[in-house]
């Protein structure tokens, strides 16, 4: 069952903390688990593990697509390796091993990729993800998943970690907002609906679902009442919510802080035009590079804040009217 927080607020704790404390608890619990990193142990957050777990921990050094290959080897011998390093590098830098090692092998590789989009901040355009989720989305036999907050990612770590397969975990490296209550569950492919309404439908992923909650509390103001989903899982996404959404709101707007192609929004589009054709406006970065600068800045230069939301809301709706 799944629970807004009684107050969405900045949490305490960063991301990489509760995917470094998930990640103890499931290797005190399962010893096939190993995690493989790239040098990255201090601004990954998982130092903690290397300290508990010093015979299960392997830094690659700064080679993320031998750090790939490594982990493949480990998975076709039985243990579970999660490999993590920033989501520009793990995915860029090591495409052909996450393609070939872990796709086309079936393996069961858990990937996890920090400072995604926009959270990269004054590390710049080099070091900022947009195009990660379009990289991993071609690779069949990949689960992909951008959990809101840590909540979330402190049940998806234990569920990855005992499911085969191969996974993409799309992420922030420090605090975001704390959008779920603790005791709230989540089910991998199946989006999270945490607001009803019928003249707009805001699907949202990552840190966007906070931009998309305040924007539809903005509409509302305007009497415009908008359906707020967290479609945290981008891949197996889950078709039948967004048909049976699009039937009834009959305009969507996709909140993304990734690239408009290949991403969230491309996805709900192809199910929208095969099933249910209603207007889909996209909020996301529009085809360009990233740049150096705070969150703010950059949510706002790139037009992912919820003022941009409430826009493209209007537009979906207009369009739908016509």
């Amino acid at each position: 069952m799944v629970k807004l927080a009684s107050r969405i607020s900045l949490d305490t704790k960063e991301m990489r903390a509760y995917y470094c404390d998930a990640l103890i608890r499931s290797a005190e619990q399962d010893d096939r688990i190993i995690a493989v990193e790239v040098d990255v142990r201090n601004s990954m957050g998982t130092k903690r593990f290397f300290e508990q777990f010093p015979d299960r921990s392997v830094n690659c050094g700064i080679m993320e697509a031998h750090a790939v290959g490594f982990s493949a080897g480990l998975s076709a011998v039985g243990f579970v390796p999660f490999v993590h390093a920033f989501g520009t590098f793990i995915t860029r830098r090591a495409y052909d091993q996450l393609f070939l090692s872990a796709g086309y092998q079936k393996l069961n590789i858990k990937v996890v990729g920090g400072d995604a989009g926009v959270t990269a901040t004054t590390n710049g355009g080099t070091h900022m993800p947009f195009e990660d989720i379009a990289l991993v989305n071609a690779i069949p036999n990949y689960t992909i998943v951008e959990p809101a907050d840590g909540t979330m990612f402190s049940t998806l770590v234990p569920y990855v970690a005992r499911t085969y397969g191969n996974f993409y975990i799309r992420t922030c490296r420090k605090k975001v907002m704390k959008i779920y209550d603790e005791n709230s569950l989540f089910e991998i492919g199946k989006g999270n609906v945490l607001r009803l309404g019928n003249d707009v439908a805001l699907i949202a992923s990552g840190i966007m679902v906070y931009e998309a909650l305040v924007a539809a509390e903005k509409l509302r103001q305007e009497n415009i009442e908008a359906t707020v989903i967290d479609m945290h899982t981008i891949k197996p996404i889950d078709a039948p919510l967004i048909v049976k959404t699009a039937k009834r709101c009959r305009a969507i707007v996709t909140c993304e802080n990734h690239n408009i192609i290949g991403g969230l929004g491309a996805a709900v589009d192809n199910i929208v035009t095969a099933n249910c054709l209603v207007p889909v406006e996209k909020v996301g970065v529009h085809d360009r590079f990233g740049e150096v600068g705070t969150q703010e800045y950059l949510m706002k230069t790139l037009k992912l804040t919820a003022d941009d939301i409430v826009i493209s809301a209007k537009t979906a709706i207009r369009r739908k009217t016509r």
